[in-house]
């Protein structure tokens, strides 16, 4: 029987099977790929190894059985033995170890990993229960490559040269050891994202050659890009008003361009809020990456709801089509198919993610997650709200940016107005946080003190001496003296408290509110602002970062530092008041949730009393102390051992557990929420839409933007009395079924008369 070897096979839109996609060719062409993406950090020759061993399983007798007989392809050919599906993954990382040798197992290991999960993800070494896939146990199944050895694989494959560059063409010395120490597990992720896009893109010219042709091919350069946003900036700054901030934004967008020309490294942008670090981040961040040649620009921020603003303000300056936005709130009104294939691989110029995106894909296992790794060596990632990056975390991520920065060629801007501590070593109980060596951060404003003080538009000040308690309505009676007011509070349960203590009119604004139940309460308070409207706001922390409102007073729930900053970043904002604007600080009568929160509001005790000067001025100095003592407080900067599982030990036995340390890499516990879908706006006739059609991608977008998260206590409850229902069909998706259970007021309403007050607990 005369046998072609294929890779794959289709049929045209009449039913006919095209010409198939050829082995030969397939791997030649994965391996062209992925060795072009590894030239951007020097180690070509390993990835173009592991693009013509990947498939090589596929030369085996049974593989071309199965493929025919499960697609029906030829059928004239007589194809005996069984349909079940075929190991093709494991044969290549098989030659691998026999080529290299006992002596060179480890480097086998390398390929081993890359090859072996190119289908189902990186593998752990070692089994791990609940996680299959584990390498050791696939290691010794040599028949599946005696197997493929019985065909004719072509020497050109078999006999190819090892590859034999050093990670990122590292120079051996003991400080190349230490970044190994702690990284090899991100160079073995970045051949693997190299293979697995290219085998991605290889299939889809063949299976789906109209989406093939929509990728890449962007008409703006990086350098287009610079000269459109200069343009802009130009403009926007000779029709702003003279005013002492706008003058400041100047300064400060100057200050970007001039340290552009540093060499890449790590950045820290210290700037006030109000003082345009948005677009004078970008502003650096463009003229760094034409400086150096760099690929794209990546910015990362901490919500959903700063991404949406962000975006459309970068839209505002390049054009749509060039800004890809990539996060779970994105409205799919809003996408193009091109959009969507970019998002896939960030083959893009510049792309506005999430923290949860980004930190995440640093560590994931899975294909679709890993493929755009390749794409962040060589670029600048502007880190925007950087105190947000979670603290339980803080070592696997520092770890993660100094090896993108020392091994694939980026620069890392952390932007902030509250710059937390991420220098040296930081002692946290009987943990230490190995961070950046202080000598290799640049700041780029020159004297952040100064520009603090040239930005004060807001005074702290304690509401009662000591941080004595403060009852709700002692709060409530203080708003009353403002035409204009806003109070930030600690919980969802908090906020509907001093709520009802106050008159009508008063607007309330938490997370118990769907995303677009907010923008248009957010919508309606911008327009009341500009009017010079009365006002009074009652909100939890959500309004703190990225939302633009200005009150000429804020009342804040003590928290931690970086919160009260941002709190008092929505006061007199503009500067347009004839004096200071005030951020009143109270002590409620019940401290913040437990966790994270309330260890931030002692830290920011600590500090409100001990250093009263350096806070009522919101000097940078103050942010240093805050974070200090708040990382004093944690139990760990690694609370789920990942650095066990990929560095240290591991990294020299080449024994990574990938699998087990992505399932742990997870920086938004969902698994404790549920989602509900509520009757607002689109809401009920989306889910009705969809329990019709079926699971529907776009549709499940959509809902997002009507959907609330609550404990799974509080949901259980909500459904145990009929308020809420399952979605049919929706494995976890519930939806609204009491006409009373979401209010215009307050949001979702979980006042039942069996919730107890943890339940409304943010």
């Amino acid at each position: 029987m005369n046998m072609d070897f294929v890779a794959h096979v289709k049929q045209d839109n009449s039913g006919n099977w095209a010409p198939p996609h050829e082995l030969h060719e397939h791997l030649v062409d994965v391996a062209e790929k992925a060795a072009k993406f590894a030239s951007r950090f020097g180690n070509q020759d390993w990835a173009k190894i592991a693009g013509l061993w990947h498939d090589l399983g596929k030369y085996k007798p049974d593989f071309q059985q199965y493929i025919r007989k499960v697609s029906g392809y030829m059928n004239e050919i007589n194809t005996e033995g069984g349909a079940g599906r075929v190991d093709h993954s494991i044969v290549g990382a098989l030659l691998a170890k026999r080529k290299f040798g006992k002596e060179g197992e480890n480097f086998a290991k390398i390929l081993g990993y890359i090859i072996a999960g190119h289908h189902a993800g990186l593998p752990d070494w070692d089994h791990s229960p609940n996680i299959g896939g584990a390498l050791s146990g696939r290691w010794t199944e040599e028949h599946h490559l005696d197997k493929a050895l019985q065909s004719p694989i072509p020497d050109e494959f078999i006999n190819t040269e090892l590859p034999s560059s050093m990670p990122c063409n590292l120079v051996q010395n003991q400080e190349a050891d230490t970044l190994m120490e702690e990284n090899l597990h991100l160079w073995i992720r970045m051949l693997f994202s190299c293979l697995v896009d290219a085998d991605f893109l290889d299939t889809e010219a063949y299976m789906s050659p109209d989406s093939a042709n929509q990728r890449g091919n962007y008409a703006l350069s990086l350098t287009k890009l610079k000269q459109n946003l200069d343009i802009y900036m130009y403009q926007l700054s000779e029709s702003a008003e003279e005013t002492t901030v706008n003058q400041i934004r100047k300064s400060v967008l100057s200050q970007c361009r001039e340290r552009a020309n540093e060499k890449p490294g790590i950045f820290t942008l210290t700037v006030p809020t109000g003082g345009g670090k948005t677009l004078s981040g970008m502003t650096f961040a463009l003229d760094h990456a034409v400086t150096h040649k760099m690929d794209r620009v990546i910015v990362a921020i901490p919500y959903t709801s700063i991404i949406e603003q962000t975006a459309e303000q970068y839209r505002k300056v390049f054009g749509n089509g060039v800004v890809i936005e990539h996060h779970s709130n994105l409205n799919p009104d809003t996408e193009t198919n091109r959009s969507k294939l970019a998002s896939e691989n960030w083959e893009a110029p510049i792309i506005v993610t999430t923290n949860v995106q980004l930190f995440e894909s640093l560590f994931a296992a899975r294909t679709s997650a890993s493929r755009k790794l390749h794409n962040i060596a060589n670029s600048v990632i502007l880190l925007d709200e950087a105190q947000m990056i979670p603290p339980q975390y803080l070592q696997p991520i520092i770890s993660s940016m100094r090896g993108l920065i020392k091994m694939f060629n980026c620069s890392i801007v952390l932007s902030t107005a509250t710059q937390p501590v991420l220098s040296e070593n930081i002692d946290a109980g009987s943990e230490v946080l190995h961070g950046f060596n202080s000598a290799d951060v640049t700041e780029i404003i020159k004297k952040p003190e100064e520009l603090s003080r040239q930005l004060q538009r807001v005074r702290i000040k304690i509401m009662k001496d000591g941080l004595e308690k403060t009852s709700w309505p002692e709060v409530a009676e203080a708003m009353d003296e403002f035409d204009q007011v806003l109070t930030i509070v600690n919980s969802r349960r908090d906020c509907k408290q001093l709520f009802d203590l106050l008159p009508n009119g008063t607007i309330h604004l938490s997370a118990l509110m769907c995303p677009q139940h907010r923008s248009v309460v957010i919508r309606t308070i911008k327009d009341k602002l500009k009017a010079n409207s009365p006002l009074r706001v009652v909100s939890t922390q959500l309004v703190e970062a990225g939302v633009d409102i200005d009150f000429p007073v804020v009342f804040r729930a003590v928290s931690g530092f970086d919160s009260i900053a941002q709190a008092a970043g929505r006061c007199n904002r503009e500067g347009k008041l004839p004096h200071l604007g005030t951020t009143y600080i109270f002590q409620p009568e019940r401290d913040a949730p437990p966790g994270l929160l309330r260890k931030g509001q002692y830290a920011g005790q600590d500090i409100l009393q001990a250093c009263p000067e350096l806070v009522e001025r919101l000097d940078p100095e103050v942010f240093r102390k805050y974070f200090t003592e708040f990382y004093s407080k944690l139990n760990s900067f690694d609370e789920k051992g990942i650095m066990a599982l990929l560095a240290g030990e591991r990294t020299r036995n080449f024994q990574f557990q990938f699998r087990s340390a992505a399932e742990k890499f997870c920086l938004i516990d969902n698994s404790e929420q549920r989602p509900i879908v509520v009757w607002y706006q689109d809401g009920e006739k989306l889910v009705e839409k969809l329990e019709f059609l079926g699971p529907n991608r776009t549709i499940l977008r959509k809902l997002q933007r009507y959907s609330v998260s609550v404990p799974l206590p509080v949901s259980r409850k909500l459904e145990l009395n009929n308020f809420i229902r399952p979605v049919k069909g929706m494995d976890g998706l519930y939806v609204q079924s009491a006409t009373n259970l979401y209010s215009e007021v307050y949001g979702l309403n979980m006042d039942g008369p069996e919730l107890s007050v943890q339940d409304y607990m943010t």
